[in-house]
């Protein structure tokens, strides 16, 4: 039941629900919606049927239109008529963010002031809310415009007249334009850089010389002079970008000209720890010889939770078990108390024979949900601690939310086959709710089996612990027939598809992934003609049971690859099988040893994750019990993982 009125930007949707009200009617057809809110996009109003849509619950999107096509030239009164109108839906904000860009445009810089309710997202309205504030509060805009200043990159054509009155009035000077232009050289940005150069009196000319030097010849660094600049006010940011783009392009360079450079500079600390954290940071991924005492001598005055993980790391491939113990105490709290430095802390531990210790540590890591959770009970003999939570609804409570105006006016969008607008006007009532209504609308979009959609409420009201929303039995039936003819642990399979694409059907990476599974193009072809049928192309892949046919046949292959690992199965799906044989050929002897010492972090975090999703998938089929169901098999924690583990071909 719903007890608690939403926030002020949903109150029409609480009346309704509170209420009971009937479901709304329309006298339109979703056709005419359809094409009326086609028209509207392109404003083109005479094809626009007003007495047919005026009933409809979407009449507001082609309201949206017909304003913001107004815009500039209507009163910010209009303006927040529409947005008290539509104070329940995405639209509101939708509105606001037009009014603000339109009138910034105009330089209708009062009527901006009037619509907008804080600073707004997006550079360009930033920049133009900004502008507008500099007449009432300069302080608060000129700060806020130097932060849109600084960035290594091209700014939208709407900071201009922001950036043009803070160089007049001097808040932009010669060492502001300076740092941007070392943040531009840094980041490759070759026309910004040179403009920005062009833009700097003769005082700079050595700075400038310098600079293109080492753009030329990244060791002419160790010839620079040690003050660049108006009172050296080029020295310190030219030091830090041209560091860091010799540290990316040739760190053992980079790391010997530091030795040359470091005691003759006179940088702040700050600048200084920067050089040296990312200096840190690449010796350390790129393994460089004759570097790891000077990580470790200057590690501690870093403060990097990013070199402290390379290190311990670096300490786990090397199996120094006191080093373990010593970079993790040097991590902050927080970091330490990560389940997966804790397992650590047990394993060493438990390496030096401090038994009691290793079982405290694994006591306090088995708590947690997650990879190195699950191996820490197992560790203890103890079941996993899964803290499920447990959501029921009436079906009165159901049909309350069915009568919502939100709910009504998403199913409408999802007839017309809007189903980004759908997800818009979903996700928005799901964030402006308590959670006890988030939990009813989870609770409804479970009951429409709308999986990626309820996937998708969990996180937007970050209801971690509602195990049965955030892991749903999407396509249960298919997992189960497809890993039954494979011979796929179908759990592993559904593991597979809640990391890769959340259940989406319609999921596509940027590198051209597909589907529920993520199958690229080139696979799925090759796949296909193994089992003898037709190649499904770019779109036919979409198909949610082809493509767990097809994802299913492609992990049975790399399952015979690795000898029924899961492990190194679930690891060639994210990164390639060439990758796995080449990690696997550095002899790690442990499963827990193998995932640390995989080099890309994406990997590392999809293994865990999709090792983890099984566990709780398999515990879920079993009514929320994981008596009986493991991590890994006997097989997959005793095995070496070297490349004894790939199959004979």
């Amino acid at each position: 039941m719903l007890v608690s009125p939403f926030r002020h930007t949903a109150r029409v949707l609480c009346t309704a629900l509170l209420a009971g009200l009937p479901a709304l009617s329309w006298a339109a057809s979703d056709s005419e919606l359809r094409d009326a809110l086609a028209a509207a996009r392109e404003q083109q109003w005479a094809r626009v049927d007003e007495r047919s849509i005026e009933d409809h619950p979407l009449r507001g999107y082609v309201e949206y239109h017909r304003l913001r096509g107004q815009l500039p030239n209507v009163a910010p009164e209009r303006v927040h008529q529409f947005i008290d109108q539509h104070a329940d839906s995405p639209l509101a904000g939708w509105i606001r963010g037009q009014a603000i860009a339109k009138y910034g445009h105009a330089g209708r810089y009062s009527d901006l002031l009037a619509v907008a309710d804080g600073e707004p997202s997006g550079t360009a309205r930033q920049c133009y809310y900004y502008t507008a504030l500099l007449a009432t509060q300069p302080q608060l805009a000129s700060e806020a415009g130097l932060d849109l200043w600084r960035v290594g990159s091209s700014q939208p054509n709407a900071c201009d007249p922001l950036f043009e009155r803070l160089r007049a009035n001097g808040t932009i000077d010669a060492t502001a334009i300076w740092e941007r232009k070392m943040l531009a050289w840094q980041a490759g940005e070759t026309r910004l850089s040179s403009y920005l150069g062009g833009l700097l009196s003769g005082q700079w000319q050595t700075a400038l010389e310098t600079v293109d030097s080492v753009t030329a010849r990244s060791s002419a660094i160790t010839q620079a002079p040690t003050c660049l600049g108006p009172e050296c006010a080029a020295t310190a940011s030219f030091y830090r970008a041209a560091m860091q783009r010799y540290t990316h392009e040739d760190t053992p360079a980079a790391f010997a000209a530091w030795q040359t450079l470091s005691s003759r500079l006179n940088l702040l600390p700050s600048d200084r720890q920067a050089i040296e954290e990312e200096l840190a940071f690449y010796a350390l991924v790129r393994d460089v010889p004759g570097t790891l005492s000077w990580v470790d001598s200057v590690l501690p005055g870093l403060e990097s939770e990013r070199v402290l993980e390379l290190r311990v790391r670096h300490a786990l491939a090397s199996r120094d078990w006191n080093g373990v113990l010593y970079w993790i105490a040097e991590m902050p709290a927080s970091q330490q108390e990560n389940s997966r430095w804790q397992y650590w802390l047990g394993r060493a531990n438990g390496q030096l024979g401090n038994q009691a210790a290793a079982e405290a540590r694994y006591q306090q890591a088995a708590q947690d949900r997650s990879f190195y959770g699950f191996a820490a009970a197992e560790k203890l003999g103890q079941p996993y601690q899964l803290n499920l939570e447990r959501n029921h609804f009436d079906e009165a409570s159901r049909q309350r939310i069915a009568q919502l105006p939100v709910v009504q006016r998403t199913e409408a969008l999802l007839r017309i086959g809007e189903d980004g607008l759908a997800n818009s006007e979903w996700l928005h009532a799901v964030q402006s709710g308590s959670p006890q209504q988030a939990r009813a609308l989870a609770d409804y979009a479970a009951q429409q089996q709308w999986h990626a959609r309820l996937v998708q409420t969990t996180i937007a009201a970050e209801m971690w612990d509602a195990l049965d929303w955030r892991f749903p039995q999407a396509y249960h039936d298919s997992f189960q027939h497809w890993g039954r003819l494979t011979g796929v642990d179908p759990y592993l399979l559904m593991a597979i598809t809640r990391r890769e694409s959340a259940y989406n059907p319609n999921a596509l990476s940027p590198a051209g992934a597909r589907g529920l599974m993520q199958l690229m193009p080139g696979t799925a072809s090759q796949v296909s003609r193994e089992l003898g049928i037709s190649d499904p192309g770019p779109y036919g892949v979409l198909d949610p049971e082809l493509n767990i046919r097809l994802g299913s046949t492609y992990l049975r292959d790399k399952l015979q690859r690795y000898q029924g690992n899961r492990l190194a199965a679930a690891a060639a799906y994210n990164a390639g099988p060439g990758r796995v044989d080449q990690w696997l050929g550095d002899g790690v002897e442990a499963f827990d040893l193998f995932v640390e010492s995989i080099p890309f972090r994406e990997t590392r975090d999809y293994v865990q994750a999709v090792l983890s999703y099984r566990v709780i998938f398999e515990s879920l089929a079993n009514g929320g019990n994981s008596e009986g169901v493991s991590l890994l098999s006997d097989n997959e924690q005793q095995v070496r993982y070297d490349r004894a583990l790939l199959a004979r071909r």
